[in-house]
């Protein structure tokens, strides 16, 4: 067994080729960006976010107040999220919960938090984790590392159609101003941005189908496979 960090941007299907692949290996699989997102919730219910403000220090001095796991749902058959107890893989999919959690994920002691927690999961390996920075600084040691891209603008539209399906009131305008300005937050944060690590194999989605990506992906983790 191996471990599979993938990273890249905001809507690019990262959860989505993680959960199939550790299905298919029969691997962990980790949905870090939920562990934000939970985070991101839990500020914003306890009034620390909103449109014009963020106390970052209420939300810091809480975090020991937080606590994160992954529940495996046999109906869904996907791992939900819960937040304290509480299952809130709904609510942290919400367009409003997007709009903060890059800012919560700038928090280095929120990182600090959350990947110490990953590591922790990851430790016996046979694990497929996807975020932000799971190459380069969750799983340096990674034996396949993938960094997926897409265009802002396919994005975007993959997201609109994700978010209008589920019955949320939102345009395509908005939705690329939130991919745009996630992409900025994460690529220009002081701790752990976003970006490419020297030994990941970069893999730009725009126009695969999922069927290609994926068979390129297992091609990759065969081939890491039996180098160990």
């Amino acid at each position: 067994m191996i471990t599979i960090a993938i990273d890249g941007f905001s809507s690019t299907g990262k959860s989505t080729i993680a959960k199939q692949l550790a299905k298919h290996l029969g691997y962990v699989y980790v949905d870090t960006g939920a562990m934000y997102r939970a985070v991101a919730l839990y500020a914003l219910n306890q009034g620390f976010i909103g449109e014009n403000f963020f106390e970052v220090e209420k939300l810091v001095a809480n975090l020991d107040k937080i606590e994160i796991c992954f529940k495996y749902n046999p109906q869904t058959a996907i791992s939900e999220t819960y937040l304290n107890g509480e299952n809130v893989e709904k609510e942290i999919r919400s367009f409003e919960v997007s709009g903060y959690v890059s800012k919560v994920a700038e928090i280095s002691e929120v990182r600090a938090k959350l990947v110490k927690e990953q590591q922790k999961m990851g430790k016996n390996k046979g694990i497929v984790m996807d975020g932000r920075d799971i190459g380069t600084v969750v799983f340096p040691d990674a034996e396949l590392k993938l960094f997926i891209t897409s265009k802002p603008e396919i994005r975007a539209q993959r997201r609109f159609e994700e978010l209008t399906n589920k019955g949320e009131q939102v345009s395509f305008d908005e939705v690329l101003e939130n991919v745009n300005q996630r992409d900025y937050i994460d690529t220009h944060r002081a701790d752990s941005p976003l970006k490419k690590a020297d030994d990941a194999i970069e893999i730009d989605n725009s126009y695969l189908t999922k069927e290609q990506q994926f068979e390129e992906i297992l091609r990759l983790v065969k081939e890491r496979s039996d180098l160990n």
